[in-house]
């Protein structure tokens, strides 16, 4: 049984995955792992995404072996080709453009360490979006409004971006934002963390 005060980390600077698990009501700091996230020779885009979560938190629980480790990667795939964060305009429509009318695969992984018993527990969200048949200008409209540059697919599912999507086949819609929420709530109940958690009330 975890007691309340082991410290929690999220081994991620992204600024979504900080307001993901903000949803939990935990409290947590956040620590960017340094790694290789280049994916290896004959590796499935699914082990890479799997082999990168447990990257991130063994990298991270290295320096804190004493916190629990939460540490996610996430990879979208359209037709077995690993879609990147765009970074720019021109690549984020070419990006779009390839995807109308097509289904895209996001694979999430999730890492939880667990600092008493020294062990990773892990597992896997794969989450389904088919694109409608986009037109150009709808490309360069949604690309304008929200410009999503930093996000796998060059669309944010829970913005503007569902304007192109035709449906999404999920288990978790928190996945393909970028944290398995359903899923971290089952690994930290193994350990002990039963949420929601309840305070003490003001006086």
């Amino acid at each position: 049984m975890m007691t309340s005060n082991i410290p929690i980390i999220l081994a991620s600077s992204s600024r979504f995955r900080q307001q993901l698990l903000h949803k939990l009501g935990i409290e947590f700091n956040s620590l960017a792992p340094q790694i290789d996230e280049s994916r290896q020779p004959n590796e499935s885009i699914e082990q890479m995404v799997a082999r990168l979560s447990l990257s991130k938190a063994q990298a991270v629980s290295s320096g804190h072996p004493n916190a629990i480790i939460i540490a996610s990667d996430q990879t979208a795939s359209l037709n077995g080709k690993a879609l990147g964060k765009a970074g720019n305009y021109q690549a984020a429509f070419d990006q779009l453009k390839a995807q109308s009318g097509q289904c895209i695969k996001f694979y999430t992984g999730l890492v939880v360490y667990n600092p008493i018993e020294k062990i990773y527990l892990n597992a896997m969200d794969t989450t389904l979006v088919t694109f409608r048949q986009l037109s150009d200008t709808q490309i360069h409209n949604y690309l304008m409004a929200e410009k999503p540059y930093d996000c796998a697919g060059s669309f944010k599912s829970e913005g503007l971006g569902v304007c192109l999507l035709e449906r999404i086949e999920t288990l978790d819609p928190n996945a393909l934002i970028g944290l398995p929420l359903i899923q971290l709530t089952n690994l930290l109940g193994q350990l002990g963390i039963n949420l929601p958690i309840t305070r003490p009330a003001a006086h």
